[in-house]
């Protein structure tokens, strides 16, 4: 299982940027899958999150702003960011658990890491 995230760049404050994570692999089903950020010398955040069904949850300081959303048919995750402040500048991570099939067809679950995409705000 492979989790590739992209979509960072340079945005000026008051923009927006789109993040993209495809997840690949021998893919039985994505559960629970969210985004994450870390700023330097800061601890990695939850940004928000999406279970299999829909169900979404947000940091309080990009709620408002942030969207996430998934396309359960291209197995992948998105997170849509509009009006961009400056302090959301950070490397940004998915995450999924995902249940996929072993190299010997069984099936198991694993919780699995991009890895990473910049986001950077000028002021």
């Amino acid at each position: 299982v492979q989790l590739q995230a992209s979509g960072g760049g340079l945005v000026q404050a008051g923009g927006s940027l789109r993040l993209t994570c495809a997840v690949s692999g021998r893919i039985f089903c994505i559960n629970d899958t969210g985004w994450y950020r870390q700023a330097p010398g800061k601890e990695r955040e939850l940004v928000a999150s999406i279970t299999s069904g829909g169900r979404t949850n947000y940091a309080d300081s990009v709620k408002g702003r942030f969207t996430i959303s998934r396309d359960n048919a291209k197995n992948t995750v998105y997170l849509q960011m509009n009006s961009l402040k400056p302090e959301d500048a950070a490397v940004y991570y998915c995450n999924a658990d995902v249940t996929y099939y072993t190299s010997t067809y069984r099936v198991t679950s694993r919780d699995s890491w991009g890895q990473g995409t910049l986001v950077t705000v000028s002021s």
